[in-house]
């Protein structure tokens, strides 16, 4: 375990981390039915931020570019699996407050809905590290829709938080999972924002200098 200074802190990595019980299917019923109950009646939307934008889970009817105020994007989420392993955690992006983010909104299918939505919450909450969401989310045309999305819980010990750079350039060198390396998974989603002229200008800087330090 290696100690990183963050100002008068110290950091540990790898961190302690428990995810806790991964979630049963009745769980994610539960969770899936109570958070639609919320939902204020119409087309249902569901907002993209990170690997939704390039790899979407749902059919969807219509898609625009959107942005969403009091909730930024970062990678504050501890991945022990997906995009890292227990010994070497990676990191994958949330929600967390303050500030604004770009993405895509998504209008879901009403045909199939039920399972579109299952298979979402499969993927996004199989364990709770997130809490499904209704954000008020303005569109490219101008209009506004409630959408849904995946916020962070800042409680729970699987949110990082936002790391110092030397830790984050560390952990974008060896991270790997399941699914690839968190710095692909990283350059994945800044691609696909640079690709639809909605670039994460504070993202890439970051990301850049981190490669710089890394280089040093």
């Amino acid at each position: 375990m290696s100690a990183i200074e963050s100002g008068p802190w110290q950091v540990s990595y790898p961190p302690r981390l428990d995810f806790g019980q991964q979630l049963t299917e009745e769980q994610l019923l539960h969770s899936m039915t109570t958070t639609m109950a919320r939902h204020a009646g119409g087309p249902v939307w569901l907002f993209a931020y990170g690997s939704l934008i390039w790899r979407p889970e749902c059919h969807a009817l219509e898609r625009q570019r959107a942005r969403v105020h009091g909730y930024h994007r970062g990678l504050y989420l501890w991945s022990h699996a997906h995009r890292g392993t227990p010994q070497t955690p990676g990191l994958v992006f949330g929600l967390d407050r303050g500030g604004s983010c770009s993405g895509f909104a998504y209008r879901l299918d009403d045909v199939g809905l039920h399972d579109s939505l299952l298979a979402l919450w499969r993927r996004e909450m199989p364990f709770p590290a997130y809490r499904p969401h209704w954000l008020n989310c303005r569109l490219a045309d101008g209009s506004r829709v409630q959408a849904l999305g995946f916020v962070l819980e800042r409680h729970l010990p699987c949110y990082a938080g936002n790391l110092p750079d030397t830790l984050l350039g560390e952990i974008l060198a060896c991270a790997k999972g399941h699914f690839g390396t968190t710095r692909d998974y990283v350059e994945q989603t800044l691609q696909a924002l640079r690709t639809h002229q909605m670039p994460d200008r504070n993202l890439e800087a970051r990301f850049k200098r981190c490669h710089t330090l890394r280089q040093a």
